[in-house]
């Protein structure tokens, strides 16, 4: 590869790290502020907030701090795939939230069991975090033990809280395709490091995606 094209890949990581860093962030503060103005709100919503604006804080963290991908997925699709899976559900969080106690305290299972799950994953994975779909290394350790995307299923366990907590037909329609864009990364980073990562096809071949024994 040339300097030139080393250099432009070095500039575009850069970009999307400082990108989705600043984007989490924001998330972050703006929860934080609306849970100090809110306190007298009921504390399971309270509660779902606060594990929201650390999960944000998290990503923040990772996307920051991974380090440079081995190979990452060419062609437009793929990146967009992850730009849309990667921020669009969490525009939920700017929707009305529902006063209704039933869907609160649902809201907030969701989202305590995905931060652990994702607590968890995260402690086996490292720094070998991405949006775009990109080839860092082959974690088989913890949860990887069973499941190849256990970070995807973590995701969703919160998203899928947000989405209770925030409940209208518009926002079940969001979760609904954002589950779409989702399957769509899952192909895309799994096509990628087969090519680039000659272990990978001996790890999957014993692994279901998300969950096991359904897909």
């Amino acid at each position: 590869m040339s300097t030139i094209a080393l250099s432009k890949n070095w500039s575009y990581e850069r970009t999307m790290q400082l990108f989705g860093g600043m984007w989490f962030m924001l998330l972050a503060l703006l929860l934080a502020i609306k849970i100090g103005t809110s306190l007298t709100d009921p504390w399971p919503s309270l509660l779902s907030s606060f594990c929201l604006a650390i999960f944000y804080t998290l990503l923040t963290v990772l996307i920051m701090t991974r380090p440079p991908a081995r190979a990452q997925a060419a062609g437009l699709l793929p990146r967009i795939a992850a730009f849309v899976g990667s921020y669009m559900p969490w525009t939920i969080t700017f929707f009305g939230q529902t006063d209704q106690a039933l869907p609160n305290l649902l809201a907030t299972a969701c989202v305590l069991i995905g931060m652990i799950m994702m607590l968890v994953t995260i402690r086996h994975l490292g720094r070998a975090f991405s949006l775009v779909p990109q080839a860092r290394s082959v974690v088989q350790t913890g949860p990887y033990r069973w499941i190849k995307h256990p970070l995807y299923l973590s995701e969703e366990l919160v998203i899928l809280g947000v989405v209770l907590q925030h409940l209208t037909p518009v926002t079940v329609i969001v979760l609904v395709l954002h589950i779409g864009v989702q399957v769509c990364r899952i192909l895309y980073e799994e096509d990628l490091l087969r090519r680039s990562l000659p272990e990978y096809s001996s790890y999957e071949a014993s692994r279901w995606r998300l969950v096991p024994y359904v897909w």
